[in-house]
């Protein structure tokens, strides 16, 4: 079949991919359309180096844990992330200006015990210490 064109279920022939009766069995599939909302925990790497880039000296640490939330919030799709004091002490390590230029976080969403939160779910991010960043990729943590 040629680039584009894939057999139709209703007709067993070829077709465009923007087949009318193809449209009619894909509104029915479709389902949701939200991402799922279980607990989960990743290791990733974040590059503050290239988020800090024309930052002025008196509030990169500051900014360093903001561009942090708004990642977590990105990747773990959850507006209620806490960072941990480790982390916050990891990134003030150096001082105000000098901000380390990445930093490997363990992300958790967990579950709100908090019977009137307003979300479900909340990020836990956490330090995690390694020699080198070199290979480092995303990796699921399992939790045991």
């Amino acid at each position: 079949l040629a680039q584009g064109r894939t057999t139709c279920p209703a007709r067993q022939a070829p077709h465009p991919l923007r087949c009318r009766c193809c449209k009619m069995a894909k509104v029915g599939a479709k389902k949701g359309g939200r991402k799922s909302q279980e607990p989960v925990t990743r290791d990733y790497t974040i590059h503050l180096h290239k988020l800090l880039h024309k930052i002025q000296f008196k509030k990169r640490a500051p900014r360093a844990i903001r561009e942090i939330r708004k990642f977590a919030a990105k990747a773990m799709t959850t507006k209620d992330v806490r960072i941990d004091t480790k982390l916050n002490k990891f990134i003030w390590s150096n001082g105000v200006r000098n901000v380390p230029k990445r930093v490997r976080v363990r992300m958790s969403r967990k579950r709100n015990e908090d019977e009137e939160a307003k979300e479900k779910t909340f990020t836990l991010v956490q330090h995690v210490p390694v020699e080198s960043f070199k290979n480092l990729q995303t990796e699921t943590v399992r939790d045991d």
